[in-house]
């Protein structure tokens, strides 16, 4: 949803297995008259910065299985995400490579035996390095919104952990919560 410049994100869309039909961001943005695309800028073994390590639940310097990508809209880079899983969990898949996966890594994941049963999420707002500010396209004091998620399985057990990094000037997020049985 935009609501005047400003993107509205929610993270419910995607983290469910039943959508498995395409790209969700793509059809999200569709949805609200935009053009989602996102590219899988690097993907293989890499050592798990420690802050991602600790969500996982793996000693510091372990080596995960990440995945980085670049997300736009209307042809201009809003978000950068790099997702990591335990080795156990994604070793020997399709999220090893750059190339779209079929049904998205949601359903692959659902295929694997690993459902979202709980998701944490963490913001905050900091100033950008470098990097940030180029890929997002940010003057020299725009801040950035910094997302850590944490899904775990029906055991309480960590298989995924996403850090995004979006333009804050440009997103707003949007949490909505269900309390109690119905």
């Amino acid at each position: 949803m935009t609501d005047g410049d400003q993107w509205v994100h929610t993270s419910a869309p995607y983290l469910g297995a039943g959508h498995g039909q395409g790209d969700v961001w793509a059809e999200d943005a569709a949805a609200r008259g935009r053009r989602g695309t996102q590219t899988i800028v690097r993907a293989g073994k890499a050592a798990a910065p420690d802050e991602v390590a600790g969500a996982l639940g793996l000693p510091a310097g372990a080596v995960v299985v990440e995945r980085q990508r670049l997300i736009h809209l209307d042809g201009r880079t809003v978000e950068s995400t790099r997702t990591y899983w335990p080795v156990a969990v994604a070793g020997g898949t399709a999220l090893l490579g750059t190339r779209k996966i079929k049904g998205g890594a949601v359903a692959l994941l659902a295929g694997l035996g690993y459902t979202a049963h709980l998701v944490r999420e963490d913001v905050q707002a900091r100033m950008p390095d470098e990097d940030e500010r180029a890929v997002l396209g940010l003057g020299p004091r725009d801040p950035v919104l910094h997302l850590v998620r944490q899904t775990l399985d029906a055991g309480g057990v960590p298989f995924q952990v996403d850090v995004s990094v979006f333009a804050a000037p440009t997103q707003r997020l949007r949490y909505e919560l269900r309390v109690g049985g119905g």
